[in-house]
């Protein structure tokens, strides 16, 4: 069974969210030590476009 519009709502809220908090992680390691950050950013952003 489909997600319904609220849990679709929900859950793309959910991935902004993480995104915000990646981003400002992201943004305090530039030179990518940590690439585990940087590529759950990456996937997020391509999931968010997905959903829209």
């Amino acid at each position: 069974m489909g997600l319904s519009k609220k849990d679709l709502g929900r859950k793309k809220a959910n991935i902004k969210a993480r995104i915000e908090e990646l981003e400002v992680k992201a943004r305090m390691d530039p030179l990518k030590k940590n690439r585990a950050v940087h590529d759950e950013l990456d996937q997020l952003k391509k999931k968010l476009t997905e959903a829209n």
